[in-house]
C-alpha cells in the first residue's frame, strides 16, 4: 500500500523544483516549509531545496532593506520622503524578520533534532547562524546583541562538529567558514578573526572595498 505522506511529499517536492526553474522563490519555500513539517529526515536534495528557497526569499529583502535604508540616510533634509522610506523600510524589515524566524522554527523544531549524520547537523546549524545574523543585521540594542549571541553560538558548534567529524575541504566546512567570517567581519567588527577563518578557505581573497571577498 502507497503512503499518502510521501506521495503528498514528493508532489510538494516536484512543486519546489517546478518553482525554482520559475524563479517563484516564494511559492519554493511554501512547499518545502510543508515538506519539513511532515516531520521526515530531508534528503539531501530536499535539504538544499530549502536552503535555495529560502536563501532566494531572504535575499531579496535583505538587498531591498540595504537600498530603502541608503535612500532614507541621503532624504534627511526632507521630512517627507524620510518618511516615506522609513515606513518602507519597516515593511520590508517586518517581511525580512518573519522569514528569518520561519526558517530559525523549522530548524529548532524539525531540521535539527533529526539531522543524525554530521554533514546533516553542520548544515543546519550553520543555516541557524546565517538566519540569526540576517536577522542582526536589522536589529538594534539589547535584541540585537541577544540575536548575535545566538548567531556566534550555533556557528560555534557547527564549527566543531565540523573540525572533528568532516574533512577540511568538505564543501559544507568550506562554506561554513567563510559565513562564520563574514560574521567575524561584518557583525563583530572583528576583521583579524574574520581573516584568521576565511585563510582556511581555498579560493579566499583578502579583503576588499571593506567587504570579505570570497571565491
Amino acid at each position: 500500500m502507497v503512503d499518502k505522506s510521501e506521495v503528498v511529499q514528493k508532489e510538494l517536492v516536484q512543486k519546489a523544483k517546478l518553482a525554482e526553474q520559475a524563479e517563484r522563490y516564494d511559492d519554493m519555500a511554501a512547499s518545502m516549509k510543508a515538506v519539513t513539517e511532515e516531520g521526515t529526515q530531508l534528503s539531501n536534495e530536499e535539504r538544499n531545496l530549502l536552503s535555495v528557497a529560502y536563501k532566494n526569499v531572504v535575499g531579496a529583502r535583505r538587498s531591498s532593506w540595504r537600498v530603502v535604508s541608503s535612500i532614507e540616510q541621503k532624504t534627511e533634509g526632507s521630512e517627507k520622503k524620510q518618511a516615506m522610506a522609513k515606513e518602507y523600510r519597516e515593511k520590508i524589515e517586518k517581511e525580512l524578520k518573519e522569514i528569518c524566524n520561519d526558517v530559525l522554527g523549522l530548524l529548532n523544531q524539525f531540521l535539527i533534532p533529526n539531522a543524525t549524520p554530521a554533514e546533516s547537523k553542520v548544515f543546519y546549524l550553520k543555516m541557524k547562524g546565517d538566519y540569526y545574523r540576517y536577522l542582526a543585521e536589522v536589529a538594534v540594542g539589547e535584541e540585537k546583541a541577544a540575536i548575535i549571541g545566538n548567531s556566534q553560538e550555533a556557528y560555534k558548534d557547527a564549527f566543531e562538529i565540523s573540525k572533528k567529524d568532516m574533512q577540511p575541504t568538505h564543501p559544507i566546512r568550506l562554506g561554513l567558514a567563510l559565513n562564520f567570517s563574514v560574521f567575524y567581519y561584518e557583525i563583530l567588527n572583528s576583521p583579524e578573526q574574520a581573516c584568521k577563518l576565511a585563510k582556511t578557505v581555498r579560493g579566499y581573497q583578502p579583503i576588499q572595498d571593506g567587504r570579505l571577498m570570497t571565491g
